[in-house]
């Protein structure tokens, strides 16, 4: 399936935070698997921009001016595959189910869900990185909903973007329970309904 603006590690237009073009993509590349790494291994409030740039081989001042802010390199590194599918390619009554599937489904993947996770728990607790996460998301959300055509864009894509937050903050974070033991399937069978209704029409 399509989607509309990937964030991989060196797409230009990427809607991952970070700058440059096409001849920086190996340097992007390269701090962002040394910030994998280092934010893996030692969290957030204890990987520095220093530790990142020197595993990166580069100055610390080269990772500021590609990703902003610890912040901005933080999501970057562990949001950056997360990718929201082009619904001009879904049956309209299908596209609420199909637009939760794929958040859904990727915030359970085993082979991404720890940093995913790291990426929300953080963004909790630290308003640089809820912006950040935000901007992200919601950007991702506004081009998908507005490749519809739909008549206000933005209002339905921060709808769509409030219900699938606060779904993974009950189900994954906060652990509320019975949502946190449900199935996968039965996670999107119930929130899908809503996010159709704000694409209703688009």
């Amino acid at each position: 399936m399509a989607a509309v603006g990937e964030a991989g590690d060196s797409a230009p237009g990427s809607s991952a935070p970070g700058h440059g073009g096409p001849r920086s993509a190996g340097t992007r590349r390269a701090i962002l698997q040394a910030a994998r790494a280092a934010f893996g291994a030692h969290g957030y409030d204890q990987t520095t921009i220093r530790a990142v740039a020197a595993a990166a081989g580069i100055d610390a001042s080269m990772v500021m001016r590609y990703f902003g802010s610890k912040a901005g390199l933080f999501t970057a590194a562990v949001a950056g595959d997360l990718v929201i599918p082009d619904l001009r390619d879904v049956p309209a009554a299908r596209r609420g189910e199909a637009l939760t599937w794929s958040l859904v489904s990727r915030w359970e993947d085993t082979a991404h869900d720890d940093a995913l996770i790291m990426l929300l728990r953080t963004a909790v607790n630290s308003e640089a990185v809820a912006v950040q996460l935000q901007a992200v998301l919601s950007r991702q959300v506004f081009e998908v909903v507005a490749a519809l055509g739909a008549v206000n864009a933005g209002e339905r894509a921060g709808y769509i973007q409030a219900q699938l937050l606060g779904l993974a903050l009950c189900r994954y974070i906060l652990r509320l329970e019975p949502l946190a033991s449900l199935a996968t399937a039965d996670v999107v069978s119930a929130v899908a309904p809503s996010v159709q209704r704000y694409l209703d029409d688009a």
